[in-house]
């Protein structure tokens, strides 16, 4: 089994409740064992600001599914979930499931990109990442710790 993060997010609908039923849709993947689960936050938008503010997560993961196979099942959880993928870059989502790292994975291909290449910009992944794993050393770009030191976290509020 390898470890593996997955971000999570939402911004339509319930939020908070989309973002609750993926943690669970990801403990019943096949071969896969949910280990732990972030607090939620509430972030402010990223990318296209028009638009209402997320509830964000990250779930750290044990699984034998491949990336692709992690992959394919995110997407398919994100259409349960009525994601619609239209094209649009940053803007507002139903439910939002992107692979971070994967133990010993460094891969770059027209469908995946590990480590996750824009985790070092993204506050909204920092700070729930660094509440599971803050010594966690991403290939390529360092310790989630000294990463989240380097965002900007205004503005990310802490749900109970």
């Amino acid at each position: 089994m390898k470890q593996a993060f997955v971000a999570l997010g939402s911004n339509l609908g319930d939020a908070w409740a989309q973002v609750q039923d993926a943690f669970d849709a990801l403990a019943q993947l096949p071969g896969t064992r949910l280990v732990a689960r972030s607090p939620l936050y509430l972030t402010p938008p990223w990318g296209v600001l028009d638009q209402p503010p997320f509830i964000n997560a990250v779930a750290q993961l044990e699984t034998t599914l491949s990336p692709h196979e992690l992959l394919d099942a995110l997407l398919a959880i994100e259409r349960a979930a009525g994601r619609v993928r239209d094209g649009q870059r940053w803007g507002p989502r139903t439910l939002d499931l992107d692979v971070l790292h994967m133990a010993d994975v460094v891969l770059d291909d027209e469908r995946l990109h590990l480590p996750h290449p824009r985790i070092r910009e993204r506050a909204f992944v920092l700070v729930p990442l660094n509440d599971l794993a803050p010594d966690l050393h991403l290939q390529g770009l360092g310790r989630v710790g000294d990463l989240l030191e380097a965002v900007d976290t205004a503005g990310l509020e802490r749900l109970p």
